[in-house]
């Protein structure tokens, strides 16, 4: 491997490690950004001539040590954290901030899902921290200008600061709700790149990436919390599926999807990520709709696909989640048996999704599926008026088109 595909991995795999130890020491994420970034800077300029060193991520933590104790000496401030910093000469054998975890990469993650934040807030600065993305890039992939990201991550930091966030991983009678937190922000991540809700794009794959890669790192870090591995089945079985949802820039509905273009290893992945959360016992959300992406990722063919089971995972979920966003889901599946049930079950959502594009679209699709063509292209015209990106008008607009005369 070349000495820039190396740093680039190294990159991927020690930015977050690198910024969570230097936040924890210094208290400062500003400069353990911009001391990490040095880092890698200094191994693009100086390993291509010396070599890449025997212990590369000590290598660069090391480095990047150094800089935030000369900025901070520079400064005159920080006694106490600069003893603290030339204390840790190797980092590999260091104490850490997430305790019984052993990664500060943890209390980073708890850190950045901080209730105190707005979840935008705290999307955008797990993915600066932990994933080392550019303001650039972030306002790119969440379609905002580069002063707008700016000026979220800068509040975002400044509120941590004033309400004296602590960096660690929280006491266990507050877990559960906080990981509830950054499972949330993980799956809101996956989302925006599995389906984008803005743009022309229909696939976002970085932001998909990402989630996954944090989903993975959390659960190596919590490998005992059931929801953490049924999110992490879940976007990888979603994922698994990318592959054949475009032609172009347009998207492929499950029912047409070309299912030997499917990921078949990482859904032997998902399904086993899943089979070890349920034997935990119980079954969370993310579990519950692990299964039902199980379901859908497992049927040799859409017209075998288990719609009695995925309609009655869906009643499990909407129990633990009576979101009306789940309701639609179940509606659609409970319609795949029962038409005329699924549309009433439709019905009922209208005072909650009156204003989503979904609902019609749902509704235009049992009704072409009863072979009620008229009503059918009334639902499609309401959808695609309502239709947020260009990826789901076009696809609305191509079913249209196939029913109206």
């Amino acid at each position: 491997m070349s000495v820039d595909a190396t740093i680039a991995a190294l990159f991927r795999e020690e930015w977050g490690q690198i910024v969570a130890t230097l936040i924890r020491t210094t208290g400062d994420w500003d400069l353990s950004e911009d001391c990490a970034q040095d880092a890698f800077t200094r191994a693009l300029q100086r390993w291509p001539a010396d070599g890449i060193p025997p212990r590369p991520g000590a290598w660069l933590m090391t480095t990047a040590r150094n800089q935030a104790i000369d900025r901070l000496r520079r400064a005159a401030v920080g006694a106490a954290k600069l003893r603290e910093l030339a204390a840790r000469h190797d980092t590999a054998d260091a104490p850490s901030a997430a305790g019984e975890f052993g990664d500060d990469r943890l209390a980073l993650i708890f850190t950045c899902c901080h209730p105190v934040l707005p979840f935008e807030s705290r999307v955008a600065l797990t993915l600066r921290t932990l994933t080392g993305l550019t303001t650039a890039e972030l306002a790119r992939a969440f379609l905002v200008s580069e002063d707008t990201m700016s000026k979220r991550l800068t509040r975002a930091k400044s509120r941590i600061r004033k309400a004296g966030v602590p960096f660690r991983v929280p006491p266990a009678d507050e877990r559960p709700d906080r990981l509830n937190s950054v499972l949330g922000v993980l799956y809101l991540l996956f989302n925006e790149g599995y389906a984008a809700t803005g743009g022309e794009e229909p696939i976002r794959r970085g932001l998909s990436d990402e989630a996954i890669r944090l989903g993975r790192l959390l659960v190596r870090l919590l490998p005992t919390d059931p929801e953490a591995a049924g999110l992490l089945a879940l976007m990888t079985l979603h994922d698994a599926r990318r592959p054949a949802r475009l032609d172009g820039r347009d998207l492929i509905p499950l029912e047409e999807q070309d299912r030997s273009r499917w990921q078949h290893e990482r859904i032997a992945e998902g399904v086993a990520l899943l089979d070890g959360a349920l034997r935990q016992g119980g079954a969370g959300p993310y579990r519950l709709q692990a299964a039902i992406a199980a379901c859908h990722a497992t049927a040799p063919s859409f017209e075998e696909t288990s719609w009695i089971e995925i309609a009655a995972l869906y009643g499990h979920l909407q129990r633990l989640v009576p979101s009306a966003m789940v309701r639609l889901n179940r509606a659609v599946a409970v319609g795949m048996l029962d038409p005329a049930r699924g549309l009433s079950l439709l019905d009922a959502l209208s005072p909650d999704l009156g204003s989503h594009h979904l609902l019609p679209a749902a509704r235009a699709d049992l009704l072409r599926r009863q072979g009620r063509a008229a009503e059918a292209a009334t639902a499609y015209r309401e959808a695609l008026a309502l239709a947020p990106s260009g990826p789901e008008r076009r696809h609305l607009a191509r079913r249209l088109a196939e029913i109206s005369p």
